[in-house]
């Protein structure tokens, strides 16, 4: 590691002035640590988010939850509240990472970094989330913006996601093995605006599969799905798999999500 300024603010005035000044945001680290080891990311200060005790949280505001930015995944995991009004985000939760990342990594830090495989951008997107930040309210289909890419401005930082609870939701992972991150991940909801599916893992960035969401407002099955296959315009190989083959991990997930939703 290498020589920065620690800052540890206790207020969100504070911490939008230290980001503001060029401060980089610490809400969790688990990318951003990693990225600064291997000297990809060199910030000459951190501003560590964890001392602000109003950025975390959990509780019901009539038909959505609101879950505070620095909100653990395993808190978001364990919580009774989101396992009775979403059950399918609490299990979403439980997916990533490991044991350590679960009690380190944030809602809000998962959503700011907007990694391309990651599991909670499918999950804010599927389920019509607005993400509210120290200046204004972004719905999820503003926020995402391609690969590492958001609607946040500099200095501006998530203070919570409020995500309304749907009719049903189930969210599937082919997860890759060593990482734990998506080789594709769908997450499909029925809300009060209508059936919205998310694909992470895919290549650029989460997106929406139109063609299923069409299909299952008027039948809410996996059948429904049986003649929809994904193209390869919206996602790419690597390594670990070829477009091609997640593309056709794309239509096997929203199956198995769509019946897992029916339960």
């Amino acid at each position: 590691m290498y020589a920065f300024n620690y800052e540890r603010p206790a207020s969100e005035a504070d911490a939008v002035r230290l980001a503001r000044a060029g401060g980089t945001l610490l809400a969790g680290g688990q990318t951003l640590l990693a990225s600064m080891k291997l000297r990809l990311a060199q910030p000459e200060q951190l501003i560590d988010l964890a001392g602000i005790a109003a950025l975390a949280g959990i509780r019901r505001d009539g038909d959505a939850l609101v879950i505070g930015a620095m909100t653990r995944h395993a808190e978001v995991a364990s919580s009774a509240e989101v396992q009775s009004a979403i059950p399918a985000l609490a299990e979403l939760a439980g997916m990533v990472g490991d044991r350590q990342v679960r009690a380190m990594g944030t809602i809000g830090g998962s959503l700011a970094n907007n990694d391309p495989a990651a599991d909670y951008p499918a999950g804010a997107l599927a389920l019509g989330a607005t993400i509210v930040t120290t200046d204004r309210q972004i719905p999820a289909d503003d926020f995402f913006q391609g690969m590492f890419a958001t609607a946040l401005e500099e200095g501006e930082l998530i203070t919570s996601v409020r995500l309304p609870v749907p009719k049903r939701a189930a969210y599937v992972k082919f997860a890759q093995p060593a990482s734990r991150f998506a080789l594709i991940g769908v997450f499909v909801a029925e809300t009060a605006g209508g059936v919205r599916v998310a694909v992470t893992g895919g290549g650029n960035g989460v997106f929406r599969q139109t063609d299923m969401e069409a299909a299952l407002a008027g039948n809410f099955s996996a059948g429904a799905l049986a003649g929809i296959k994904t193209g390869t315009d919206q996602i790419s190989g690597d390594l670990h798999g070829s477009a091609a083959y997640r593309a056709h991990l794309v239509d096997v997930m929203a199956g198995r999500a769509v019946a897992k939703a029916l339960g």
